[in-house]
């Protein structure tokens, strides 16, 4: 398939082309552009990832991945569940069977597809899988997809170094080379991977964690309830009991160079750390506020960072909520470079700054002069679009709401739009606190035609400290000419029994279709009169909420019912039908 289009001939494609969207009819499409602000590869796509040094970008396309090249033609069909990013010069696919190797090329390099298969490093991947015994162990892949080291092992990690860490048994772990061998031998509950010549260790199952060197012998004994590799001949550890936060940075002979008080700490790089405090004190789920430190023990910055990315080229992203910005190896804000409102990320992109900003990508030049953003109006028509407009109270609230334009009934314009503010959970939010929770909210236009806006709005709730959060979902059926909001009763004849005649067809679909097959036993007991939908141009889609009649993994249970299979009950002198037929 090509997708390619430009200005001028092929041999002009630019080596630097940027993701960028748009939000149209349906929804959000990506493509690329080049430094210039000039789209090369038309936006088609579902999702779009910035282009590998190979010269292959990861695109979705219809819920499936496939690369393409620079001219926006597929050298992978999109035929893949997800696409890995290439490591030495081969990327993991996960489709039906499950995990497979590829080349540069789309070749399909293993022989047979595996449960898991780890990124490449030091020319061996890691993978598992189930013998027939039912045990799940590990092993080893080289380059060309060969089981180098069979599966045997119980935990394993990457390679570093041509050495990696593995667990043959309970109280038994090695370190061996790419070939499998031990080169040496650990009769510990648990060993971790080798980090500059130490690896964490527990002496007893439910002991604290303490250092050993390569050979075994142990450098800092057991004292910490968490232990990270080192780095930089640092490594951060945690002190606090009962799954809290402690965390410290120590050197090679276990000195504390931060004391144990923090709520997180990271490595940045350069001889930097971020250090977080709790920002609420005794609930460390609620996040942290972070500042620059270096690894000798220097604090540069006050704590008011909400993040602190790696620094690359001297410099780092910082956000604190209302700004996003980005600082150099002192903790001062960097000059000549923008200052973005916003939470967010700024990242350095070739010629380019790609700004994340409250989950809006937009993209800067060197001068800070906007070379693209997604757009904030969606034309519908030549009378009709739909604006974007931004509610964020606070700093864990934030909603991107619809709402229309060009409708001639200034009072149903009026009360749509209300509405649409309404179903976007636009209320009121108090500024200035640590809220309990974070609400995320956008919407997208899903259908279009005559007088009828489909518009689906979606949001998530996330109760911090909490496992996961829950969606939210709504489809709003608008009128354009007169403002009615549709609900399912108006697409049908008033003596239809249409919930029942809908509630047969879903439980027959759950019966024989395997898709299904998720719905737990007995929970389905047919629709209600006011049951959730959606509609396109030939289709009547029923859908069910997280855990109502299955897993939350299976999100909202969606059921297709084409209009042809239910056209006695259509009420097809309706005004809701009328209004797009």
């Amino acid at each position: 398939m090509n997708i390619w289009i430009s200005e001028g001939l092929f041999n002009q494609i630019m080596t630097s082309l940027y993701p960028v969207s748009s939000k149209t009819i349906p929804g959000v499409k990506w493509g690329y552009m080049n430094p210039r602000g000039k789209i090369q590869i038309k936006l088609i796509f579902d999702d779009a990832m910035e282009f590998q040094a190979n010269g292959l970008a990861v695109v979705g396309l219809d819920g499936k991945y496939g690369l393409i090249n620079h001219g926006g033609n597929f050298v992978v069909q999109p035929i893949y569940d997800s696409i890995s990013e290439f490591s030495e010069g081969r990327a993991q696919v996960i489709g039906k069977e499950g995990f497979k190797v590829i080349g540069a090329s789309g070749k399909v390099l293993t022989s047979k597809a595996y449960s898991f298969i780890g990124s490449f490093e030091n020319g061996r991947a890691l993978f598992g899988e189930f013998l027939e015994d039912s045990q799940y162990l590990y092993g080893y892949l080289d380059r060309q997809g060969k089981e180098v080291v069979p599966a045997t092992f119980l935990t394993a990690n990457e390679f570093q170094d041509d050495k990696a860490v593995v667990q043959f048994q309970s109280k038994e772990y090695a370190l061996i080379n790419k070939n499998g061998k031990a080169l040496q031998k650990y009769p510990y509950p648990f060993v971790g991977n080798v980090g500059e010549g130490l690896l964490a260790f527990k002496e007893t199952e439910d002991g604290k964690f303490g250092y050993i060197d390569v050979k075994g012998t142990i450098v800092i004994p057991p004292k910490f309830t968490s232990a990270m590799p080192f780095e930089h001949g640092r490594a951060i550890v945690n002190m606090a009991e009962d799954y809290g936060n402690e965390y410290g940075l120590i050197d090679k002979e276990g000195n504390f160079i931060y004391p144990p008080v923090y709520n997180d700490i990271h490595h940045l790089g350069k001889n930097r750390v971020a250090i977080g405090m709790a920002i609420k004190e005794g609930s460390p789920f609620y996040g942290s506020n972070y500042a620059l430190g270096m690894t000798d023990g220097t604090v540069l910055t006050e704590f008011k960072y909400l993040t602190i990315l790696n620094f690359k080229e001297g410099v780092a992203s910082a956000t604190t909520g209302k700004e996003t910005y980005f600082i150099n190896k002192l903790g001062k804000m960097a000059k000549g470079l923008p200052i973005v409102n916003g939470e967010g990320t700024l990242t350095l992109e070739g010629n380019l700054i790609k700004a994340n900003i409250d989950q809006r990508i937009t993209y800067y030049d060197g001068s800070g002069n906007i070379v693209w953003r997604q757009n904030k109006i969606i034309p519908i028509s030549q009378r009709y679009k739909v604006i974007e407009k931004k509610y964020k109270p606070n700093k864990d609230y934030l909603v991107y709401y619809p709402q229309i334009e060009g409708m001639f009934d200034l009072g149903a314009k009026q009360k749509v739009n209300e509405e649409l503010k309404s179903l976007s959970q636009v209320k009121p939010v108090q500024s200035g606190i640590q809220l309990e929770s974070s609400y995320t909210g956008d919407f997208l236009i899903k259908f279009y035609k005559d007088q009828l806006l489909v518009i689906e709005i979606e949001g998530y709730d996330y109760p911090f400290g909490t496992a996961h959060g829950m969606p939210y979902r709504v489809y709003a059926h608008i009128n354009l000419i007169n403002g009615a909001i549709y609900i399912l009763a108006d697409l049908f004849k008033k003596d239809s029994d249409y919930v029942k005649v809908l509630s047969d067809i879903i439980a027959k679909q759950i019966k024989e279709d395997d898709q299904y097959s998720y719905v737990f036993p007995d929970s389905y007991k047919g629709i209600s009169v006011d049951q959730p939908f959606f509609v396109d141009n030939k289709t009547l889609y029923i859908y069910f909420e997280p855990y109502e009649i299955g897993p939350y993994a299976a999100g909202f249970p969606t059921f297709k019912i084409p209009f042809d299979e239910i056209m006695d009950i259509i009420n097809t002198e309706g005004e809701f039908w009328k209004s797009f037929h």
